[in-house]
């Protein structure tokens, strides 16, 4: 069955996108990172976003986070529009029913593990005692407990991204948003890291959503598609 906007309705659809633009500059200096997107991303699944440099895939995700308005086309959040979500809406989805996992790790180096894991609570306003137990949890979760008081400075690569999944997690979100999650890794600590993420997808039913240009990885995903240009050259399911 369809909806009126054209979506199977069989699963709920987290976040669509119709007929998405998104535009930079203007003039000769005019850049079309996104033309046209249409896409549902659907409780429980992984997705890949797979593209070369400049296609799109990383704009694409960044609209689908709601971390950046598009120019033209719609954003539905649970089938509303994102741009009647007040400020607050919007902060609270950031920061509550999404986690996001990026090559860049964007850890504070003079805090410790657990200040860091904390920072989305903080945010939330949670109070101190309840925020370092849920915290810790999810260190322990990530088998990083013994690493809590360390700082951020002091762990390998691995880690690092361990601590940045555990700070994604520690919210309890609906979607994980992971981009190049794996592009600063040695191989052997990237299948790791994606043996965590796949797992959480897998046993937590959070939804997963991967930019990448690893082939290997993106296998691994539900479904993948391609970006190019702007536009989704194409669509596969595993």
């Amino acid at each position: 069955m369809l909806d009126p906007l054209g979506a199977d309705t069989q699963g709920a659809a987290i976040i669509s996108v119709r007929d998405v633009e998104k535009t930079y500059g203007s003039g000769a200096g005019r850049f079309d990172a996104l033309r046209g997107v249409s896409l549902d991303i659907r409780e429980g699944e992984s997705l890949a976003i797979v593209g070369k440099s400049g296609s799109g895939k990383s704009t694409l995700m960044h609209v689908l986070a709601l971390l950046d308005e598009p120019t033209a086309g719609t954003v539905l959040l649970d089938r509303r529009n994102a741009k009647e979500l007040r400020s607050s809406e919007l902060n609270r989805a950031r920061n509550k029913t999404f986690g996001f996992v990026f090559q860049q790790f964007f850890l504070t180096p003079t805090q410790t593990v657990l200040e860091n894991v904390m920072l989305p609570l903080t945010i939330a306003g949670m109070p101190n005692r309840a925020r370092r137990a849920q915290a810790m949890a999810a260190l322990e979760q990530l088998e990083l407990a013994d690493k809590a008081k360390n700082k951020a400075t002091d762990l390998s690569g691995g880690q690092k991204q361990r601590v940045v999944i555990a700070r994604a997690l520690v919210n309890h979100p609906r979607i994980i948003f992971a981009d190049e999650p794996t592009g600063n890794l040695d191989t052997a600590t990237g299948r790791t890291v994606e043996d965590i993420l796949f797992t959480l997808n897998r046993e937590q039913g959070i939804t997963l959503v991967i930019v990448t240009h690893d082939d290997d990885l993106a296998a691994r995903c539900d479904r993948r598609i391609q970006i190019q240009d702007g536009r989704i050259l194409e669509e596969a399911t595993r």
